[in-house]
């Protein structure tokens, strides 16, 4: 039960799933749904916080509450071949409770990263994102240290948004160590002013195989989003559910949101202000 409640916790707090085997994706499959990665953020500094909470209908079930509380995304003034330069920075949470069994809580393992994003022309943008997952010691983190890339593409318009984020880290050998992973995130989105309804879905897999008879875990699932910017900040709310999983050790339906306040912005030049005049 213990290595049960060890692999429960360490991939519910990372890849928000189940099973006897170690866990898969250091990063959570389907966290950048309705986000538009894609896309360089304007000059300034952003927190974006990203509750879940969901249960995986597993034999013994998983309920599981997950979040990145503190996203936090500096966007610099510097441009590298013309693509604006970005650095973030966030410590996963979780609260994992087993049926019959143990509740573990923790933060997992923190990741430093950097991105370059493009406007790309005809409202297309993309880039690239590469980070490094810092070691901790904790029931639901890993004591060893992984790398991750991204890249991702968006496009936006004023009344259709859509976006892919694909993304893949490294793992480790070893009964303690974990799979090299690949998620793929999707987005489309109907804006209405500032109202927006849109679909969602994401996919997982494990690449490879920590040790003998590690069992690959995949997953693919699909859902619903709502949102509205409410100026000071914006919200949106996600309903998914698995519709395949293999290795999972059952189907997880999970409610998500999305908060995203942009906090700082450099005050504009002189310059500036007197064209916003005129």
């Amino acid at each position: 039960m213990k290595a049960l409640a060890k692999a429960a916790a360490v991939t519910a707090a990372l890849g928000l799933s189940v099973s006897v085997a170690e866990a898969g994706s250091k990063l959570m499959p389907g966290i950048s749904t309705g986000i538009h990665l894609g896309f360089p953020l304007p000059e300034g500094a952003y927190l974006i916080s990203i509750p879940t909470y969901g249960s995986r209908d597993s034999n013994p079930r998983v309920d599981s509450f997950a979040a990145a509380p503190a996203w936090l995304i500096w966007s610099t003034p510097w441009e590298i071949a013309g693509g604006r330069l970005l650095f973030d920075t966030v410590m996963p949470f979780a609260n994992v409770n087993i049926d019959n069994g143990p509740t573990l809580t923790g933060f997992a393992n923190p990741i430093l990263d950097m991105q370059i994003k493009w406007d790309l022309g005809n409202n297309f943008y993309g880039g690239f994102q590469a980070g490094v997952y810092l070691p901790i010691q904790s029931d639901v983190g890993d004591d060893w240290a992984s790398f991750q890339g991204i890249a991702a593409l968006s496009y936006l318009t004023a009344e259709w948004q859509f976006s892919t984020t694909l993304v893949y880290g490294t793992g480790r050998s070893g009964v303690e160590g974990g799979p090299a992973w690949f998620n793929a995130d999707f987005t489309a989105i109907r804006k209405f002013g500032k109202f927006e309804l849109g679909a969602v879905a994401f996919a997982s897999t494990d690449l490879s195989s920590p040790y003998a008879g590690y069992q690959k875990q995949s997953q693919f699932a699909a859902g619903g989003l709502i949102g509205y910017d409410f100026g000071a900040f914006s919200l949106q709310l996600k309903l998914t559910t698995d519709l395949y999983e293999d290795n999972y050790g059952g189907r997880d339906t999970r409610a998500w949101a999305n908060i995203v306040v942009p906090f700082w912005s450099p005050k504009p030049s002189p310059a500036q202000q007197q064209l916003a005049l005129e």
